[in-house]
């Protein structure tokens, strides 16, 4: 039924789109990272044997044939994570039917980029094409949207749609003035070395670094089925950190959308859309290598400068709630997987052993969370609007302003802090 109530709504889809056409919005800036994640093979295009070397660690293989989705799977990924990454590509043929192109990928589910630069200089070799969650300035993997924009089912967060709404009713149980005036963190410390660091800078009787860290007790929270980890309880600080874990990390969206300012840890990697922010406009950087000094520093600086830090807060909030709804996660899809296949040099082809995916046979063998999921997050009629309106990439000179502007943010930032504690160590 679900597929007749697609195939019928898609045969309206042509005037729609024509009503629908004067409403198509300019991408989000972010956008323009595509052009340079795919980069490397603009001048040689991307040939068979490329694709089949980024085939070494990828979990499955993801064939687009005529609108349709095949896959096949090479090793299982954590958890359900590839499970649900599929489940969105068939949400974003429903969204967009017919409008994919063929095309031919390999997908990586696991969390470190893997093909670095420095390996494919010069002659040396083309670089593998592979996708992933993240990337580094050092590597070249192709960053996509991570499963959870569908939900993760492990640990009850909801689809992103869902969790977008319940975290915008729970900004406003507390009001800005009235949170509490340090900064909060709760996850998992033991994931990274540079959390565990950042326990150091807990409050205690020796010393305030104006923060309130919490550990995550996983364990203990899946035996009572995560009643205490409700991400929209968790809106009632005026600063909320972020700090990596073993990569990028899937709690940066839930704790910018808090409406607080984010205090956001020195990263190494990036995902699809934090290249699109900028320091002082949509978080506040805090150093990775004197975090307890930083953090009591950005705190003090938003409690003597409340209105700019709501700013920030609220500035960022609405980056996430505007230019990282699920419209534009499935544009930003779109326009990649476009470009992606415009490099390709051969003619993509359906394995002999892969399978078809469809919502039925996706969705329907999953059971409790994992079904519950899949059927909030399914895509139940086409888009009436068109994809965003792809920008153009960066000419060199206007990326390297880019670049250099979030650095001069950033150093900016730490000049403050080394004159407020200079001043504080020289008091008479």
């Amino acid at each position: 039924n679900q597929s007749n109530q697609v195939h019928a709504s898609s045969q309206n889809l042509a005037s729609r789109l024509n009503l629908n056409r004067s409403k198509q919005t300019t991408c989000p800036s972010y956008f323009r990272w595509i052009h340079e994640d795919l980069r490397p093979w603009k001048e040689t295009g991307i040939t068979r044997d490329m694709v089949e070397k980024a085939g070494s660690t990828a979990h499955f293989r993801l064939v687009i044939h005529s609108g349709k989705a095949y896959v096949k799977r090479y090793k299982k990924s954590i958890q359900t994570r590839a499970d649900f990454n599929l489940w969105g590509i068939l949400q974003l043929l429903r969204w967009y039917p017919g409008r994919l192109p063929d095309l031919e990928l390999m997908f990586d589910a696991d969390d470190r980029p893997i093909v670095r630069s420095d390996d494919f200089k010069g002659q040396n070799m083309d670089p593998p094409p592979l996708f992933r969650y993240c990337s580094d300035d050092a590597s070249l993997d192709i960053v996509f949207p991570d499963w959870s924009f569908w939900g993760w089912a492990e640990i009850n967060i909801e689809p992103w749609g869902k969790s977008l709404e319940a975290i915008k009713k729970g900004n406003n149980i507390t009001q800005w003035k009235d949170r509490v005036a340090y900064a909060y963190w709760k996850g998992n410390p033991d994931v990274d070395p540079g959390r565990k660091d950042l326990l150091k800078c807990n409050v205690s009787e020796h010393e305030d670094w104006n923060t309130r860290l919490y550990i995550q007790d996983w364990d203990k929270e899946s035996k009572e089925g995560f009643k205490n980890s409700n991400l929209e309880n968790q809106c009632t600080h005026r600063y909320k950190i972020y700090i990596e874990g073993w990569a990028w990390s899937v709690s940066e969206k839930y704790i910018m959308a808090c409406d607080s300012m984010t205090l956001y840890v020195k990263p190494r990697f990036y995902d699809f859309y934090i290249r699109g922010m900028m320091p002082l406009q949509h978080y506040w950087p805090i150093r990775d290598d004197s975090k307890c000094t930083s953090l009591k520093f950005a705190v003090h600086w938003g409690n003597t400068h409340v209105d700019k830090a709501r700013e920030i807060g609220e500035v960022g909030s609405r980056f996430i709630r505007e230019e990282v709804n699920m419209k534009y996660v499935y544009d930003y899809m779109f326009h990649l997987l476009n470009e992606y296949a415009k490099l390709l040099k051969f003619k993509p082809e359906i394995p002999l052993d892969a399978e078809e995916i469809t919502p039925d046979n996706m969705g329907c063998p999953a059971t409790e969370r994992w079904r519950d999921f899949m059927a909030e997050s399914m895509v139940m009629s086409p888009s009436e609007a068109l994809p965003c309106e792809m920008l153009l990439p960066y000419d060199r000179l206007a990326l390297k302003e880019v670049l250099e502007r979030k650095a001069n943010l950033t150093r900016q930032v730490e000049l403050w802090e080394d004159q407020y504690f200079h001043d504080l160590t020289n008091k008479p």
